[in-house]
Order: structure tokens, then sequence, then C-alpha cells
């Protein structure tokens, strides 16, 4: 009978020392309430309390993941959107966290939706798919001016996805092709106007080079002969010289054909001599 009432209390006396001890983690701190009053942080490492007085309530320090499920809003320009987001905070003050709100995690669930809606309805659409960036700062803004009461930080807001209605898409779809029509026109017409200063340019050069033009004519019928074509383009100024050069030769021809008329050359007797004298002496 002894033995069985000491194994009985061995038996006891190790269930309360089991109960005497905790153990914080050391990305943890420890919230020690006595008889349900806050007595002090407890440290990472093994902690002893008092059973059935004390109440240690630990909580984590580590940055902690919301994801902040899609809400629909009505953007400032009147298109409804649905925008998702994740936030990331960690506990600043074990001691808040636990006594200032009941469920911090809830609490910051329900406030980064109401938050993530008021602040991109204050945003046109155009905004809100190239202004992330701010729409970013400012939630974490309003965020961190509530949860800094209940000793959370938050360290990061981030938009993660922005679904658009079906013609909302289509009709910037339409709207990007025509800024890149837009923009392949005027490319095509700042290259239209830069080779047609560049021709006026070579035009200069040729009037002032004559046989330039030639030189080219022929350069382009040495590229049109590249690919063994059977056919044969003369330029219209080569064929104008080929012409003009046909003329003078016919007309060398002609004047060649032409008879010379005959040489006449009058002889003119000297003066008559009379009696041995010459007239010009009578």
């Amino acid at each position: 009978m002894n033995v069985f009432v000491i194994i009985v209390i061995a038996a006891a006396l190790l269930l309360l020392l089991a109960s005497a001890v905790r153990i914080v983690k050391q990305y943890e701190q420890g919230v020690l309430f006595r008889l349900g009053r806050v007595v002090g942080v407890r440290e990472p490492g093994l902690r002893l309390i008092i059973p059935v007085v004390d109440v240690l309530r630990r909580v984590p320090l580590r940055i902690i993941t919301m994801p902040i499920q899609s809400q629909g809003i009505i953007t400032r320009d009147n298109v409804s959107v649905d925008v998702s987001a994740v936030a990331y905070f960690r506990v600043r003050d074990a001691v808040k966290s636990v006594v200032a709100i009941e469920n911090v995690y809830a609490a910051i669930d329900q406030i980064a939706q109401t938050t993530l809606r008021k602040v991109v309805g204050q945003h046109t659409l155009d905004e809100t798919l190239s202004e992330t960036d701010s729409i970013n700062v400012d939630i974490r803004r309003i965020l961190d001016v509530t949860t800094l009461d209940w000793g959370v930080e938050v360290t990061l807001v981030e938009l993660k996805d922005i679904q658009l209605p079906d013609t909302m898409k289509r009709a910037m779809a339409r709207q990007a092709e025509a800024e890149r029509e837009k923009r392949a026109k005027i490319i095509s017409a700042e290259g239209e106007s830069l080779a047609a200063a560049a021709l006026g340019d070579a035009s200069d050069t040729m009037m002032a080079h004559p046989l330039a033009l030639q030189l080219r004519n022929l350069q382009s019928l040495v590229e049109i002969g590249v690919d063994k074509n059977t056919t044969v383009v003369f330029p219209a100024p080569l064929m104008s010289t080929i012409g003009e050069l046909g003329s003078f030769l016919a007309r060398e021809s002609a004047a060649a054909a032409q008879p010379k008329p005959a040489a006449t050359a009058a002889i003119v007797p000297p003066p008559a001599a009379v009696n041995g004298t010459r007239a010009d002496e009578r």
C-alpha cells in the first residue's frame, strides 16, 4: 500500500513539474499572465511557471504572409475590377498583440480588405494598372496607422492580381493596336522624309557630275542581272542617251554619203608684152 501511495505521489509530482515547464522557441516570445494579470515577457528558452496560477501565451515574431482575397471594386472612372493582394506583417510588441485585440490575424485580414477597396476605388483604371507601387505604399501606410496600436507592423503590401471585364480587355486591345499603328505610320513618314532629303542630295550631286548618273544606271543593270534574268531593262536616261548617239551617227553617215563639189581654179595670165615691152610700161 505504501508503495502504491509513493508511486501516486511521484506521478503527481511529475505531472505538476511537467505543467510548470514551458519551452519558448527562438522565433517566439512568451507573455506571462499570473492570476489574469500580465507580469512580463519571457524570452526564448526553458521557462518555469506556477501551475494553475500562471498562463504563458507564446506569440510568434516571424513575418507572416496573409493573402487578401479578391475584392470587387469600382474605380474612380466607374470600371468594375476584381483586385487581390498579399500582405506581410510581424509582431513588434507581444503584449499588445495579446492584450489590445482578441484575434490580431483576423483583424488584420478584415482591415486589409477594406483598405484595399478604399484605396483602389480612389484611382482610375489606368492609374491602378500603371501606379501599383504608389497604391501599395498607400495601403501599407493606412494599415500601419491602425495596426501599430495592436503591436503589429505591416512590412509590405503588394497587389497580386487585377481582373478586368472581357469588354474592357477587348477595348484595351483595340486601343493598343491603334497606338502601334500610329507609331508605325509616324516612323514610316519619318523614314520617307529622310529618304527624300537623301535623294535630293544625291540628285544635286548627279547634276554636278553627269557621269555619276550613267554609272548609277550601269550599277542598276548589274543588280538586275544578278539573278540571271532573261529580261533586260534599260533606264530611261540611258535610252535617251543611246537615241541621241544614234541620231548623231545617222547625221554623220548622211553627211559622208553626199558628193563633194569639184574645186575650180582661175588661171590669170600675166600681162602681155608688146614688142618686148610690158603693157604697164606703155
